[in-house]
This record gives structure tokens, C-alpha cells and sequence, in this order.
């Protein structure tokens, strides 16, 4: 476990929450397979009903911690992503619990692209969306290319996923993957509120259903895969590397 990452269990919610405040929760190695151990020692938990994903208050993720990327950028070596992030998708992938996002503030790349795989998002009024990957010349991931177009249709995950176009949290709530927009600093007390109103339901019917209303997880692992691929790729191209070192350059002098 990492200090970066709080879990706690209660009214049959497992809560993970990151904790990284003065890098904005940028997610580290350590983060990643702290969450995915969450996620998945969560299922075979019979008193875990669903599951919630939280920034706290003011931040959701800035997303992966580009030191990472950056030495992946330089390697010799065929990997495409570090081994926990792919961990914590995989994870995502095979969770078969109820998932709910609480996302105030900014949720940057993989802090939006987890938020596909969710069953009901919160999102505070100032949050905002946003998927840059080609801003660095990488492409999406966490099943993003096949899951946005299906939650929120072609036209508007191509203004995400290909021209890197923000989303505020209204607009997210219009595309349809942001249920409720709440006030700031009220999203993870709206999540937990939404666990408990799951956790009194059905449990068996809850979770054929949500079977039925997911894709094959198949579909999604195959996805995620092909992502992988091409973005190991990617991430070793001119395009990639240069805009690499135009963000770090930029970072020096801010």
C-alpha cells in the first residue's frame, strides 16, 4: 500500500481514494497497484457491494505521472506501458462490482478515461474532462476508443480522444457519461449516497444486470490491448519524443 492512497470499507462501499495533493494526484506506479489491488480484492468480498473512486475535495487526477512516460520514452526495451497501470486496467476490466466515480476538479487522461468504465459518475459543477494524449503524440487508452463512442457517440469522443477538446462537467453530464452535476467539495458524500442506495437493491439482480449492459469483457481486454500496442509504439515515435521535451521544457521554466 502507499501513503498516496486511502482505502476504507463502510455501509458496504469499498472507497478508494487518492491522496497525492501537492502533485494532483498525479498517479504513480505505486498508486496504480495499490488501486488495482482494491479493485480486485474487492471481488471476492460478499459485504462489498459497489465500489468508489475519489479525488476528495478539489482535485480528481491530473493522470499518470509523466516521470514514467517519460523514462518508458527512452527505454530500449518493448514494453508499452509501465506494469501497474496495466495492472489497474485490467483491474477495471475484470471488476464486477458496481463502480461510481467522484471527480471534483480536474480528471486529466487516464482520470477521465477510468470513468468509461463506471456505472454512475458524480461530478462537482468546476470539474472538468480532459484526454491529451495527442497533444504528446500518444493515442487513448483504458478501452477509451471503444468505450467513449459508445457512451457519448462518435462526433463527441472524437472532439475528446483525437482533437484533445476539455469537457466541463455540464457538457459531460450532456454527453451522458457524468450523471449528476453537484456543488464542489459534495461529490464523494453524493457517491456514497448512491453506494448505499445500490447496496439496497438485489444483489444478484444487480450484477446480471450490469453484465447485460456492459460490453464483453473480452471486447474490452482486446481493446485495451490494441491500445497498448499502438501506444508503446507511439511513445517511442519523433512525434512523441518531441512533444516530450516540449512539455518538460515548458515545466522547467513555470
Amino acid at each position: 500500500m502507499t501513503d498516496h492512497l486511502i482505502v476504507t470499507d463502510e455501509d458496504n462501499a469499498r472507497i478508494i481514494t487518492m491522496r497525492r495533493p501537492d502533485k494532483k494526484n498525479a498517479l504513480t506506479q505505486d498508486m496504480y497497484f495499490a488501486m488495482a489491488d482494491a479493485i480486485n480484492s474487492a471481488q471476492s468480498d460478499p459485504d462489498i457491494r459497489s465500489i468508489v473512486i475519489s479525488g476528495g475535495a478539489g482535485v480528481f487526477t491530473a493522470g499518470n505521472d509523466l516521470e514514467d512516460f517519460a523514462k518508458a520514452n527512452t527505454s530500449n526495451d518493448d514494453s508499452a506501458r509501465p506494469m501497474a497501470a496495466t495492472q489497474f486496467l485490467k483491474a477495471l476490466a475484470d471488476n464486477e462490482k458496481p463502480l461510481i466515480g467522484a471527480v471534483d476538479g480536474i480528471a486529466v487522461g487516464v482520470g477521465t478515461t477510468m470513468l468509461f468504465h463506471c456505472d454512475y459518475v458524480v461530478a462537482g459543477s468546476t470539474a472538468t474532462f480532459s484526454t491529451p494524449f495527442i497533444h504528446l503524440g500518444l493515442v487513448p487508452e483504458a478501452a477509451s476508443s471503444l468505450l467513449a463512442p459508445r457512451v457519448m457517440g462518435h462526433q463527441r469522443a472524437f472532439s475528446m480522444l483525437v482533437m484533445g477538446r476539455t469537457v466541463t462537467a455540464e457538457e459531460a453530464r450532456e454527453a451522458g457519461f457524468v450523471n449528476a452535476v453537484v456543488a464542489p467539495g459534495h461529490t464523494e458524500t453524493e457517491a456514497r449516497k448512491i453506494a448505499r442506495e445500490i447496496g439496497g437493491l438485489p444483489k444478484d439482480a444487480v450484477a446480471l444486470t450490469r453484465k447485460l449492459l456492459k460490453p464483453p469483457r473480452e471486447d474490452v481486454v482486446r481493446r485495451m490491448d490494441e491500445e497498448s500496442h499502438h501506444f508503446g509504439e507511439r511513445l517511442k515515435s519523433d512525434e512523441a519524443r518531441n512533444a516530450f521535451s516540449a512539455f518538460f521544457a515548458r515545466k522547467k521554466k513555470a
